[in-house]
């Protein structure tokens, strides 16, 4: 129905852009602090638990409650969930915002494709070309159109590959929970508590080998006493990853994975804007025209769909019109 598809879509680009916030504050944790990537990765996910726990047992308990088939489905979702976080993390760390921003959403033609084969979800050139102009946005906002921006960084770039490849994998398999009529809150709490689980592992178990881990079990406190820091990190776990993520699971009740990817890909333009305003990064000409692209891939998407949704109403309407007496 065009109603739920224009509430998909509106929640999906509400998401889009409060997750758009979450560059700014990795940003700001890893250059101020020099906080190990999996180790911010780590305490995202336990302080985004910490805070969406006590909510559902006050306002929501019956959220709370999951049946024990669908634990070990959960359970791969969040090892999904910590691989994104860490590999995105990880990226940022390694290729700076521009190039991890571009390969992360490599995202929307990975979903699109395993959509297509896996959840046999339309594959039409409607999507390609938002595809394309998403790509081609997210080129041009994050400036990683120039080639030295890339040169001598082959850890960087598969790292970023395969963190487009993770995001896509979460997205189906969010679309896949909301098909198996699970709530978009309950399988967010439990991703990221699974994740939460998983990251702390990989941090205590591995020794510092893996890049951006803890070298040691004290390093998992590495803010100390920056309670400043600490702040920051709550902050980014409670506002943009909770909400975020919280309201893109949602969508997925309404979209198929591969459109709500594809609107998602409007977080660099966003992020490009809020920078703009709240720490004065100027917008070339350049990044402007890529906003417009990645916009206007989403409402190119969204006007066909539309169009899609009005022609087939009138011919449901007439074949499920009673015969007159």
């Amino acid at each position: 129905m065009p109603s739920q598809l224009t509430r998909g879509y509106t929640i999906a680009l509400v998401a889009a852009v409060i997750l758009s916030t979450t560059a700014i504050f990795i940003n700001y944790l890893t250059q101020t602090y020099h906080l190990p990537a999996l180790v911010l990765a780590f305490w995202r996910e336990a302080f985004v638990v910490v805070t969406l726990l006590p909510i559902l047992a006050i306002f929501q308990p019956k959220l709370l409650k999951v049946e024990r088939r669908h634990v070990p489905y959960l359970a791969l979702y969040g090892l999904v969930l910590a691989l994104f976080n860490s590999l995105w993390t990880l990226s940022v760390a390694l290729n700076g915002a521009a190039v991890s921003t571009v390969l992360v959403y490599s995202s929307a033609a990975f979903t699109v494709l395993l959509g297509h084969w896996l959840l046999k979800e339309t594959l039409g050139w409607v999507k390609l070309v938002a595809v394309l102009f998403s790509l081609l946005g997210c080129l041009f906002v994050s400036g990683a159109y120039d080639p030295a921006t890339w040169a001598g960084n082959v850890l960087g770039i598969v790292t970023g590959i395969l963190s487009g490849l993770a995001y896509a994998l979460y997205s189906l398999m969010g679309r896949s929970a909301s098909q198996r009529g699970l709530s978009p809150w309950t399988t967010l709490c439990a991703t990221f508590g699974f994740a939460a689980v998983y990251l702390l592992t990989v941090n205590l178990g591995t020794g510092g080998v893996l890049p951006g881990s803890a070298a040691r079990p004290a390093d998992m406190l590495w803010l100390g006493e920056a309670w400043t820091g600490w702040a920051v990190l709550f902050v980014l776990a409670a506002v943009p990853t909770l909400l975020g993520y919280g309201l893109y699971n949602v969508s997925l009740i309404y979209l198929p994975s591969s459109v709500a990817n594809l609107v998602a890909t409007s977080e660099p333009a966003f992020t490009a804007v809020i920078a703009y305003f709240l720490l004065h990064e100027q917008l070339n000409a350049i990044q402007v025209g890529g906003s417009v692209l990645i916009l206007g891939g989403v409402v190119f998407l969204r006007l066909f769909e539309n169009v899609a949704a009005s022609r087939s109403s009138p011919v449901s309407a007439r074949v499920q019109k009673p015969p007159q007496a």
